[in-house]
């Protein structure tokens, strides 16, 4: 795998071309650019008139069933009346009803009578994933899609999708434009073709390998293009392209071909099938050159998708690779529980305890199919290990019975399951304590198998593609590549009987029905009034975070969590408690503060250590006051926002009284997004010195003048017997984004 270090030319789709002018290239840089496949779907949604500073209308959302409740509770109260565009409401996650009471079941029925009043569809639970049913049911060439979920990706059927914090989609159903900067275009070229054995997901953690940790493709648009392309089949591609988003790329999308139409006519859709290719002559802002029969097997280890190694390697260097994860876990774990893998290791051999074939990345026709031909006429045994199948759509399902494979996988002692997210964020197949776990779907983060490293509960998750877990199952366990299985690939080809959606789904087709009335629950709750941004601020550091990278599965856990994503103040009781357990605590002992200034009281009364605080910075500056003054908590962190689009990663901070965040940068920028959409300043430090510690006060004078006037920086201090001043910044923010800071929260700006 080769990246290029400059921009590079594409000619004919074939030629990768450094230096245009020894090839005789008179094509400007440019108007090349504007060649890309990217540009071009982009510029189509573009209704600014101006293609540096976008303003995009999607053309079909969808959420997931810890996500709409949320978001359409927040439309809401900016007075939504009707969906204006298709928004599909699937119910993929709190698809277990038996734990939280009613909770999961309310939270459906909240879905079904909204999708009623505005005129959306509603997938009922165990009939699709969200983004399975996207590619079956929505996905078109040239079209944009917008989703509640981090792995909206649907680039290898021609649709630029996008994942993103709930407030996001908000803007959209109120008819208002996601705004970004023309965002760059990195090429991945695809040569060859892989070899039998190697599966899409080992593609995709090569390619992630390489790029993550050098943020080579951060915020930028991946473009799949090269001759390579056409070696792979439509799921192959699509197991690829859904794990983009562990890159940290905005979007993606890929060259189409005769595969990708045949796609849509097996769906019965064939007019949403167009031929994507670049122009004769396009410029890429970087390029990932990929020879795909070179990939081999490959295997994330804990605790990062980024974390990879061919699967040979583990097995030939043992002992080093896991003295690497045990340093990674002190950094991920914080040392609270005693990690090792090493007693997994039996005759020179790393055993598994638990397999796992599930989701939007593993659940897919192909990978099943090819998964049971590796297993056919084996066993998985009896003694600890389990494997467990998740289809990723009925239909799927539907096949893999009709053709024979589902009884193929239940004869070797699989399990085979309906379609559900569970697996991919700790709300199913939660192994045993210190168990390790193997796993086609899209994380390996610290939790995301359910471990509550607080308890003391440990277990940790591999990311690997399912031909290989096949083959480590039909191993009993033990780590084993597909690349040893010699046998035949049966390559069935797959039927599409949507009766059963046309049976189950509700769709409304766009047609509204005010009268429905919305089926509430206990647990739904309003969120809660935010105040607008004070003259000035006073900020306590309540959570200091010097890991490499912070993930929003730290910043608010997942599992068990997830059933009070409609419940903001039941919810906000989690928040940082995997990482910061105190959080929590310290950050409402300062919301006191905030909560007397809002009654028109002291908050020096109702938080008495803010008294000293308060006179050190009065003889500074004398006329700070209550009528002019905000208090809350911030945390710091060193990258934080690595993972889930969810914004309650930011909401849970607002609720409990957070104004900012500082950081030295936000992994992604849906992150950044959800912050700004619940009014909270992502401010930026230089790395280095921090200027303050955990428990420090910080004032930041005249902040809303600065925000108004979009001040390039923004003098702060920390206040001790004296004022020590540091500088912070915002970076760049649109007159939107600034207002909905000014206002408090994206509610506030948008409230009739």
């Amino acid at each position: 795998m080769k990246l290029y270090e400059k921009g590079v030319y594409l000619v004919h789709g074939t030629e990768i071309v450094e230096d245009p002018a020894a090839a005789g290239l008179t094509t400007s840089q440019e108007e090349a650019a504007k060649n890309t496949i990217a540009y071009g779907i982009l510029k189509e949604h573009n209704t600014s008139g101006n293609m540096e500073k976008l303003q995009i209308k999607f053309d079909k959302l969808t959420s997931h069933d810890i996500t709409f409740v949320g978001i359409i509770q927040t439309a809401r109260a900016s007075g939504l009346e009707k969906f204006p565009v298709p928004y599909v409401l699937t119910n993929c996650h709190n698809s277990l009803c038996a734990v939280g009471g009613t909770i999961n079941e309310d939270d459906h029925m909240f879905g079904l009578t909204c999708a009623k009043k505005y005129g959306g569809m509603y997938v009922p639970p165990h009939q699709a994933v969200i983004h399975q049913f996207a590619r079956e049911m929505l996905a078109g060439c040239g079209k944009m899609i917008l989703g509640s979920d981090s792995h909206t990706r649907y680039g290898a059927l021609g649709t630029m999708a996008m994942g993103e914090g709930g407030p996001e989609l908000v803007k959209q159903l109120l008819e208002q434009t996601y705004d970004i900067n023309m965002p760059g275009v990195v090429g991945v070229y695809l040569k060859g073709a892989p070899i039998p054995g190697v599966g899409p997901q080992d593609v995709a953690l090569a390619i992630i390998g390489k790029v993550f940790e050098n943020g080579y493709v951060k915020n930028k648009v991946m473009e799949f293009v090269g001759p390579g392309v056409s070696s792979l089949s439509a799921d192959f591609r699509i197991g690829i392209d859904v794990m983009t988003t562990e890159t940290t790329c905005l979007s993606s999308i890929w060259r189409t071909d005769e595969k990708i139409q045949e796609f849509f006519e097996i769906h019965g859709r064939s007019e949403e099938y167009k031929e994507l290719n670049p122009g004769d002559v396009a410029y890429y802002d970087g390029m990932i050159e990929i020879d795909l029969s070179e990939i081999r097997p490959m295997i994330a280890m804990p605790f990062h998708p980024s974390n990879t190694y061919t699967i040979d390697e583990v097995n030939e260097n043992l002992e080093d690779v896991l003295n690497d994860v045990e340093k990674r876990a002190m950094v991920s774990l914080d040392g609270k529980v005693d990690f090792t893998l090493k007693n997994k290791v039996i005759d020179g051999k790393l055993y598994v305890d638990q397999g796992i074939i599930a989701g939007c990345a593993g659940g897919g026709f192909e990978n099943i199919c090819d998964a049971a031909d590796i297993l056919r006429g084996a066993s998985i045994g009896n003694d600890k290990f389990t494997l467990s199948v998740y289809p990723a759509s009925t239909p799927i399902y539907m096949e893999l019975a009709k053709n024979g494979v589902l009884a193929d996988l239940i004869q070797t002692g699989a399990v085979v399951k309906t379609a559900f997210c569970g697996p991919c964020f700790g709300a199913g197949d939660t192994p045993a304590n210190n168990a390790f776990s193997i796993r086609h779907s899209t994380r390996n983060f610290p939790n995301r198998e359910g471990s509550k490293i607080q308890n003391g509960q440990i277990s940790s998750v591999a990311l690997m593609d399912a031909r290989s877990i096949a083959a480590t199952a039909a191993n009993k366990g033990f780590l084993t590549p597909a690349t040893e299985f010699a046998g035949e690939y049966r390559h069935p080809q797959y039927f599409f009987d949507k009766t059963i959606y046309e049976n189950r789904v509700f769709d409304s087709h766009g047609v509204a029905d005010p009268e429905t009335e919305i089926q509430f629950g206990p647990n739904i709750k309003d969120w809660p009034q935010m105040p607008a941004l004070a003259d000035n601020l006073v900020l306590k550091v309540v959570s200091e975070i010097h890991d490499p990278v912070t993930t929003t599965d730290e910043l608010i856990p997942s599992g068990e969590t997830s059933s009070y994503r409609s419940n903001p103040l039941g919810l906000a009781e989690f928040a940082l408690s995997r990482k910061d357990p105190a959080y929590v605590g310290r950050a409402k002992e300062v919301q006191k503060a905030e909560k007397a200034i809002q009654a028109g009281e002291c908050p020096v009364d109702a938080l008495p250590e803010l008294k000293p605080v308060m006179d050190t910075i009065k003889k500074a500056y004398p006329e700070v006051g209550k009528d002019n003054l905000g208090v809350g908590s911030t945390i710091f962190a060193v990258k934080p926002g690595d993972g889930s689009a969810r914004e309650q990663a930011a909401s849970c901070q607002k609720v409990l009284g957070g104004w900012a965040n500082i950081a030295n940068e936000y992994a992604t920028k849906r992150y950044r997004s959800n912050l700004i959409n619940w009014g909270m300043l992502p401010f930026l430090i230089p790395a280095g010195d921090l200027p303050f510690k955990n428990g420090d006060y910080i004032f930041v004078p005249d902040v809303k003048k600065a925000v108004e006037e979009k001040a390039d920086s923004i003098k702060a201090y920390v206040v001790g017997e004296e004022l020590k001043e540091f500088t912070m910044t915002l970076g760049e923010l649109t007159d939107d984004e600034r207002e909905i800071i000014l206002k408090g929260c994206l509610i506030n700006y948008n409230r009739k």
